[in-house]
């Protein structure tokens, strides 16, 4: 392929190999962190992985008012929300840096 190039071009097979591999290993682990988020001052909290799923939610029992559900209604959209929000920026922190190294401007499906 490139004149007088094959071990450069080995070499940077190898280096784009270990950052999918480092991509992966991290994705992992974004999705075993759990990372919560709240609303109403800690009346309703929501917990999601890293990755964005939620698995977790807690409603405290003073913001449940049956004369009132649409209020809870938005506390759980706003602390699942906030939850997404911190999953989002865990995701930044982990992944950032390793797609910056693949090609700078962020990776397709990747979110960010």
């Amino acid at each position: 392929m490139f004149p007088g190039g094959g071990a450069d071009m080995q070499q940077l097979l190898q280096q784009a190999q270990k950052m999918q591999q480092d991509l992966a290993a991290a994705q992992e682990e974004l999705a075993r962190t759990p990372v919560e988020g709240s609303a109403g001052g800690g009346l309703v909290k929501a917990t999601v992985t890293g990755a964005g799923e939620l698995t977790g939610l807690e409603i405290d029992p003073e913001a449940v008012d049956p004369e009132d559900t649409e209020t809870l209604a938005d506390l759980v959209v706003a602390a699942v929300r906030d939850a997404n929000n911190a999953a989002r920026e865990l995701q930044e922190s982990k992944l950032g840096p390793l797609a910056q190294g693949l090609g700078g401007g962020g990776m397709p499906g990747l979110p960010f």
